[in-house]
């Protein structure tokens, strides 16, 4: 059987397919499974995994119609089954997955959204459940197009190499922090893209918060992020205004990760690098907004939510909409509310 994996959305919704792929794997371990994705950083983080023969990396978007209508018909017919990773309700993704002609072409049906981004292009399909996090969603659709049911759910997987835990280590020591050193990590920013940027909490907050920590508890704090966000890092380091305030730069988003790996504590927006500490196993403190935290919520680490319960929220589902408030009162109030206080208060308990 030769499979491929459409993983076109970026960092986080791969690393949420790994569990599927694994147990995948397991099923039908003489398969052919190959990956294809669209952002590069997404391909690093599957290029090493075990599991996959192929990481095919394609970018759809810069490379425009023609082109990416011929690498599709270049994959025409190689394949017997196709996956859509879930999330991924776009029309664009089904008609890849349609043109490439695979036999058995898995996606999940979507509660929003679904007739007008032609989801019924696919013919494996499950429904969406709002309560199920995307990891077993993910499992469900692979269970169904091998008819088969998987024994347990598995955390997610990363593979970083040797090169990049050495560079990780030799980061650490140029910025003078030891091992016996309380290191947090923060990830302040997020995806901007359908009004995203709408979940982040303020930077001001993250700044005080690293202030904090370091008064409290002389916590080295690593603010993380892509280079896309260098301003935002850069702002809540001089916020703080502390040498005990770092910027991490990185070559590659598995160096990023070993640096991370190197974190006592993680406090993140909900994000790709709140998935990439999941899967490093961090005590994760993640700051929930207007999404559906049993969707994302960190898997299978230790992790606490800071949310403010709202009855609007979550307000965020899979859709193309972009992120809207209609609340009259406060704008994204479910964010803008959450105070310094609820998020050291959890921070905190993990130093016990």
């Amino acid at each position: 059987m030769k499979i491929l994996i459409i993983a076109l959305s970026g960092i986080g919704d791969a690393l949420m397919f790994t569990p599927a792929l694994n147990l995948l794997r397991k099923q039908i371990p003489g398969a052919k499974i190959d990956a294809l994705v669209m952002f590069k950083s997404a391909g690093e983080i599957l290029e090493n995994n075990p599991n996959l023969n192929n990481v095919y990396h394609f970018e759809f978007m810069k490379e425009g119609f023609g082109k990416s209508f011929r690498y599709i018909l270049g994959l025409r017919k190689k394949y017997d089954a196709t996956i859509n990773v879930y999330p991924s309700n776009r029309k664009e993704y089904n008609v890849i997955s349609f043109l490439i002609g695979a036999g058995k072409r898995a996606a999940v049906k979507y509660l929003r959204k679904d007739f007008r981004n032609l989801g019924f292009l696919n013919n494996i399909r499950v429904l969406e459940n709002d309560s199920s996090h995307n990891v077993q969603t993910n499992i469900k659709m692979c269970e169904k197009l091998v008819d088969k049911k998987f024994e347990s759910e598995t955390p997610f997987e990363i593979f970083i190499e040797d090169n990049h835990k050495k560079k990780a280590i030799e980061f650490l020591s140029a910025e003078g922090i030891e091992s016996g050193n309380t290191i947090i990590g923060f990830h302040p920013g997020c995806a901007t893209f359908k009004n995203h940027i709408k979940r982040r909490w303020e930077p001001e907050k993250f700044a005080a918060l690293g202030k904090k920590l370091i008064e409290d508890h002389k916590a080295k704090i690593l603010i993380f992020g892509g280079p896309e966000e260098d301003e935002l890092k850069e702002e809540i380091k001089e916020r703080i205004n502390s040498s005990d305030a770092i910027i991490v730069r990185s070559e590659s988003i598995l160096q990023n990760a070993a640096i991370m790996e190197q974190c006592k504590i993680f406090v993140t927006n909900d994000s790709s690098q709140m998935h990439i500490a999941s899967a490093l196993k961090l005590k994760t403190v993640a700051i929930i907004g207007p999404t559906n935290p049993a969707y994302i919520h960190p898997w299978k680490t230790e992790h606490k939510i800071v949310t403010l319960n709202l009855d609007c929220a979550p307000c965020f589902f899979y859709s193309p909409k972009p992120l809207i408030c209609y609340r009259t009162d406060v704008k994204f109030k479910c964010i803008k509310e959450l105070s310094v206080e609820m998020v050291y208060n959890n921070v905190v308990k993990f130093f016990n």
